[in-house]
């Protein structure tokens, strides 16, 4: 949720925002006169209660040939106060609406435009020249099928489309995928958290994910809940109406679940392997922060997953996300695209959003500031390895007799495994 005081004294940079996410900017003035309805009948309210709160304490005073005049007034004015209740009432719902509709002000820099205005900020690495290698170019899911790696056949037959197994060597290294990642946030001061994968409606609305793309989250009608499609929600929600103590800085969590996500729309787009599935593992990166530091977090998040992506020998890039692509809650979003040699294109394996202040308002957390004063918290998310990240790597790393190469970090969790080889 947007900062309505902020709102009322700069609503250029409201419009403004709107227009960068091919969104529209009127809804900033139906807000303004929202809020100028709900204050004007808000005081009438209260204006109209003040009266007749004095005109009870009057009729014990009033004389017997004034009462019934004096009563009949009380009644007609209690019968307007309760009149003007419901329509200050009634403004402030159509306030809050509108409020929760309005997605997050982005912030100055980002790109104007929807997902092909994106700015590539830079990239790291340089792909392999695998024909000069010798190598005839595999995907990752004939690569993992000879190594026994993955098994989408069989996870259609269990789960329907876009279901897949994980066997042997593939579970081995998803899990030492996200063992490895675990380890490092730790050792950067996150706290590891394992989180619930099923969270109440006021939860994911509260996160922004209950908007635009509610088609995208698989819901249990039966026990009104809500699968997530990352532990972002629930960790967002960990906190909900709460105060936090941020004097001695940002609190970061490292939450792994499962996630699911319904792909609604993306019907006959990357329908072989594991690309794009309805559930998937995944270590995400959240982080509690003063407003002031909020962009520095955003940063120290990108950070890792740059030197995440370089440590496991995936050449990548960073893109700047345009505002049009971007969610309801984010104010700036960078995403990491790793190589895919089988398509010759780019591959998002990591995102990072920098929220400001919007979820928290939704959700009500708060921090308590030096002074005492307390004041909506920042809240930021990033990726820290998903299962997709075996897309990327069994690509890169391939051989020509169809084994991969294991990253160098990833081999302690192998028990020192160098090689994967294909299984005869």
């Amino acid at each position: 949720m947007i900062d309505l005081k902020a709102l009322r004294d700069d609503p250029d940079t409201a419009r403004a925002s709107q227009v960068a996410r091919g969104a529209d900017p009127a809804l900033v003035d139906q807000l303004l006169a929202a809020d100028e309805r709900r204050r004007s009948l808000l005081s009438a309210f209260e204006q109209q209660r003040a009266e007749q709160k004095e005109l009870s304490r009057s009729i014990g005073k009033a004389a017997p040939s004034e009462r019934e005049a004096v009563l009949g007034r009380a009644k007609q004015l209690a019968e307007q106060v309760k009149d003007a209740e419901a329509q200050a009432d009634a403004a402030a719902e159509e306030l809050d609406r509108l409020l929760w509709a309005m997605p997050n002000i982005i912030v100055d820099g980002v790109p104007a435009g929807g997902e092909e205005d994106f700015v590539e900020l830079r990239q790291v690495g340089t792909p392999r020249d695998l024909a000069a290698e010798g190598i005839e170019v595999q995907d990752h899911l004939a690569i993992a099928e000879g190594l026994r790696a993955i098994d989408t056949e069989r996870g259609a037959k269990v789960g329907g489309s876009r279901f897949y197994f994980l066997t042997g060597i593939g579970s081995l290294l998803e899990m030492a995928l996200l063992q490895w990642t675990l380890n490092r946030l730790v050792d950067e001061g996150f706290t590891p958290m394992t989180t619930p994968t099923l969270v109440r409606p006021e939860i994911m609305a509260g996160t922004g994910f209950l908007g635009a793309h509610a088609d995208e989250v698989y819901r249990l009608a039966a026990d009104d809940l809500y699968l997530v499609g990352t532990s972002e929600v629930a960790l967002a929600g960990y906190h909900s109406n709460e105060i936090l103590d941020l004097t001695d800085g940002p609190v970061r969590y490292a939450g792994f679940s499962a996630c699911y996500r319904r792909e609604a729309g993306s019907h006959g787009k990357d329908v072989r392997g594991i690309i794009r599935t309805h559930q998937f593992h995944k270590v995400e990166m959240f982080v509690y922060a003063p407003i002031e530091e909020a962009e520095a977090e955003h940063e120290r998040m990108l950070a890792f997953e740059e030197a995440s992506l370089t440590a496991l020998g995936l050449p990548y890039r960073v893109i700047d996300v345009a505002a049009g692509d971007l969610g309801s809650s984010a104010a700036r979003k960078y995403d990491c695209e790793a190589w895919l040699p089988s398509q010759q294109r780019w591959l998002e394996l990591t995102s990072t959003s920098n929220c400001t202040t919007f979820q928290a308002r939704r959700l009500g957390i708060r921090e308590r500031t030096a002074d005492g004063r307390t004041r909506p918290a920042a809240t930021l998310n990033g990726t820290g390895v998903t299962t997709r990240w075996l897309v990327a790597l069994l690509e890169n790393h391939q051989q020509a007799d169809g084994s991969v190469v294991v990253p160098e970090p990833l081999r302690p969790y192998l028990g020192g495994r160098e090689l994967l080889e294909v299984v005869r």
